[in-house]
């Protein structure tokens, strides 16, 4: 069923409405002028003529040279203004956007006085080089590329700032060094806002008028450029002089119409195509590879193997310091979970081990290698981000196989490989896809086998499956469990998600404010949670307090009872199980020694059981899990006034 929206019209009031339209024709009276008064039948004629024909050659030249500077000198100042800090990048900036707004002829002027044979660099060109720019088609150029490149940079540094810096960071830790970097995923991905940039400057270039007739005179065949001579026409001969200003004017109207308002330079990310399993599908069930007319074999529970001349088996030993203090150690095929709340410095971990944050130093040793000198693209280190940062301009098979090629492993070697990556991971049908025609679980696939292509030492996922619904998560958590497990290196794992890192990890590393707050495995860290944090993402209710002779003082008020008190004085954390809470809308009568009043505030339902939070002024907050048949005995909907109750040997109190 199809949905229209509607949109609302609103009516701009007219004191802001009046002004606009006062100012459209304010803008479109002059383009008007032009069109009715250019002598239609003569325009032929006077565009014919040889002085106009050789002014347009001359300018074609003066612009496309000028472009040609413009990108060899405006793309790495936008790559640098847009990339890198450093002192004074406001005072560059406006350096950049000064020809914009610095009257032409002052800028011929400041030309002359720097380029000039009488200026700070000219008579050092024209002794050592020969090089005289004024009254020359050189100086043109310099001219025209002084005015007009500022639109490039401009263009292309909105067009980097509005790229997100994962692609790059993930580009550099599958191996490829900056420069590859750039010219394999940077530039591409800023494709528009650099052809935006580059077609406003030769249009600028080509109508350069004020800076050249200054610095470079107005010489026929030299430096008479179409401007000039729109000029000179206009003195003797003002009808061919509305003639080549029409020529100039749809030149320049047809470069804004085919820009379309693009000249901002912000990269436009293509449309992806509709995930599959949000309409109910499986991954699997996805159209077959083009030609092949069959569906995806299921995926291959192939053994993860690197590069045997790597010897396949990395210890790992970093010592953090910065915001992040800890130090971690691992065997070979270790895969650790690390989880924290927001702000824990989970990210952080990963962005030092990787080299990619200056807000901590990771002093780190992968087998036998000390990397911590090494540049992010030599640590063969792999990185996969939350969002997977497949590059959109490759297919999933060159995606894969990035990371080999910028180890310069061989193009069919590299793609051979890549191929057996993806069957791996039940991909491989996918291979001539683009990102964007990939659903969520075939997107990390893809992400994961670039990842374990590119043969790491150490993997490094940033909540890898967060984007995925419950059904693909569950799929592609299996296979990344199937694979993990030869992989010969140590895996992080940051994640969220309690199942994730029960079954996916050999141990749980929590942080809290950078530090290590708990390491241990998967069921020690369920049975005795270090962190009300982690307690409460692992279900379970969680209060803080000190242990008293009986049990605990809770640091929100109220007393808790326990059946194996700790040392009076010690700070500790009381875990109690949801399904051990008990509901009752009367005071219960029995053995239970902790019992409160309080009311419900919310009912969600969590698989075939609904889960309560029943708020207490005696006691902090308490989820229960009860059945939905419990729940319609007792009558419980949101403001139910009812009694809870929990036994003292329910609770399981942990000395922090």
């Amino acid at each position: 069923m199809s949905r229209h929206r509607t949109r609302t019209r609103t009516r701009p009031p007219v004191t802001l409405a009046l002004p606009a339209l006062l100012a459209v024709a304010f803008l479109l009276l002059p383009l008007v002028g032009i069109l009715s008064r250019t002598k239609w039948s003569g325009l032929g004629t006077h565009l014919s003529s040889p002085g106009v024909v050789e002014a347009l050659r001359l300018s074609l030249v003066v612009s496309l040279w000028a472009l040609g500077l413009s990108l060899l000198l405006g793309v790495p100042l936008a790559w640098l203004l847009a990339r890198v800090p450093f002192k004074g990048k406001v005072f560059v900036r406006s350096l950049v956007l000064l020809p914009m707004v610095l009257p032409p002829t002052v800028g011929g002027v400041a030309l002359l006085l720097g380029f000039g044979r009488r200026g700070l660099l000219g008579p050092w060109l024209e002794g050592a080089f020969g090089i005289t720019l004024p009254f020359h088609t050189s100086g043109a150029v310099v001219a025209a590329t002084f005015v007009a490149m500022p639109f490039l940079v401009i263009s292309l540094e909105g067009a980097l700032g509005g790229l997100k810096q994962s692609y790059e960071e993930t580009a550099a830790s599958l191996g490829a060094p900056p420069v590859r970097v750039f010219f394999t995923v940077t530039l591409p991905m800023v494709a528009p806002g650099l052809i935006a940039g580059a077609a406003l400057t030769w249009a600028r270039a080509l109508g350069e008028f004020g800076a050249t007739i200054t610095f470079a005179g107005n010489l026929p065949g030299t430096t008479q450029t179409l401007p000039l001579q729109v000029y000179l026409l206009l003195q003797d001969e003002p009808e061919a002089a509305t003639s080549v200003s029409l020529l100039l004017l749809v030149i320049a109207m047809a470069v804004l119409i085919a820009l379309r308002g693009r000249w901002t330079g912000t990269p436009v990310a293509a449309e992806p195509a509709k995930p599959a399993e949000s309409a109910g599908v499986p991954d699997e069930a996805v159209a077959a590879a083009p030609g092949t007319g069959r569906m995806p074999d299921a995926p291959v529970a192939a053994d993860v193997s690197t590069d045997p001349a790597d010897g396949g088996h990395w210890p790992l030993h970093a010592t953090v310091t910065g915001f992040n203090e800890l130090t971690l150690e691992a065997a070979p095929g270790t895969t650790i979970a690390v989880v924290g709340e927001n702000g824990a410095g989970k990210t952080t971990l990963l962005r030092a081990l990787l080299g990619l944050t200056p807000r901590a130093h990771a002093e780190l040793r992968l087998g036998d290698t000390d990397v911590t000198a090494l540049p992010p693209h030599e640590r063969q280190v792999a990185w996969v981000p939350q969002d997977g940062a497949l590059f959109p301009h490759l297919s999933a098979l060159a995606n894969t196989a990035y990371g080999l090629r910028a180890r310069r492993v061989p193009r069919a070697e590299a793609r051979r490989e890549a191929q057996l990556w993806l069957d791996r991971l039940g991909v491989g049908h996918l291979a001539a896809r683009k990102p964007a025609q990939l659903s969520g679980g075939q997107a990390q696939r893809v992400a994961l086998a670039r990842a374990l292509a590119a043969r790491p030492r150490l993997l490094l996922l940033d909540e890898p499956l967060a984007a995925l619904d419950q059904t693909t998560r569950a799929r592609v958590r299996h296979t990344l469990r199937t694979h993990l497990a030869g992989f010969g290196g140590v895996c992080l794992i940051v994640t969220h998600d309690p199942v994730e890192a029960v079954s996916l990890a050999d141990r749980v590393l929590v942080l809290a404010e950078g530090r290590t707050l708990q390491d241990a495995p998967p069921a020690e860290v369920t049975r005795h949670p270090r962190s009300p944090w982690v307690a409460r993402m692992l279900g379970r209710n969680a209060w803080s307090g000190t242990a008293s002779a009986d049990g605990l003082v809770l640091a929100a008020g109220g007393r808790l009872v326990v059946a194996e008190a700790l040392p009076e004085g010690a700070q500790a954390l009381a875990i109690i199980g949801p399904e051990a809470v008990s509901v009752h809308r009367d005071r219960p009568a029995g053995s239970p020694r902790n019992v409160w009043e309080g009311s419900v505030r919310e009912i969600t339902a969590v698989g075939s059981r609904l889960r309560v939070l029943i708020g207490s002024a005696e006691a902090p907050d308490l989820v229960a899990e009860i059945t939905p048949e419990a729940a319609s005995e007792l009558g419980l909907v949101e403001g139910s006034k009812v009694w809870t109750s929990v036994k003292a040997t329910e609770v399981t109190l942990v000395e922090l």
